[in-house]
């Protein structure tokens, strides 16, 4: 499928190398690998703000969604809708469901219906393939 955002294998190294991306990021982008469990850096971030695509910045998940699947990956209930594309997937002997960033087609993860209520999903992500945004601070009170 063609997404919005193209780019040369090139470019794509290029870009991740220029934002300071972690050495399995173009690997699990743009080739589909997956890091190793409980490495990644999203896979304990508990912080409030909101998870990207590494690759083009699109978001992807708010941080109130995401939760402690024990599974050592960032796992997430909900997506922002319409930021994510579900794939089959028949690699390694399974059948699962790919997610890809709808923006750019960057290989995120895998969604899984053993979520927690009320979505019942689990997006397993990879956290080479996000990129977390704090929110903007708010404006200052004027002083009296």
């Amino acid at each position: 499928m063609t997404h919005p955002i193209q780019k040369t294998d090139d470019e794509w190294r290029a870009l991740l190398a220029e934002k300071g991306a972690e050495p399995v990021a173009y690997q699990v982008t743009r080739q589909a690998a997956t890091e190793r469990p409980y490495t990644g850096k999203y896979e304990q971030h508990w912080a409030d703000g909101s998870y990207h695509c590494i690759c083009c910045g699109s978001k992807l998940f708010e941080s109130g969604t995401k939760f402690d699947a024990g599974c050592g990956w960032p796992s997430f209930s909900l997506a922002i809708p319409g930021a994510i594309e579900e794939r089959r997937d028949l690699s390694h002997g399974m059948v699962r469901v790919e997610t890809v960033c709808a923006n750019c087609g960057a290989h995120l993860g895998h969604v899984f219906p053993d979520g927690p209520a009320p979505t019942g999903l689990r997006y397993c992500m990879n956290s080479a393939s996000l990129e977390f945004q704090a929110p903007p601070e708010s404006p200052s009170a004027p002083s009296p």
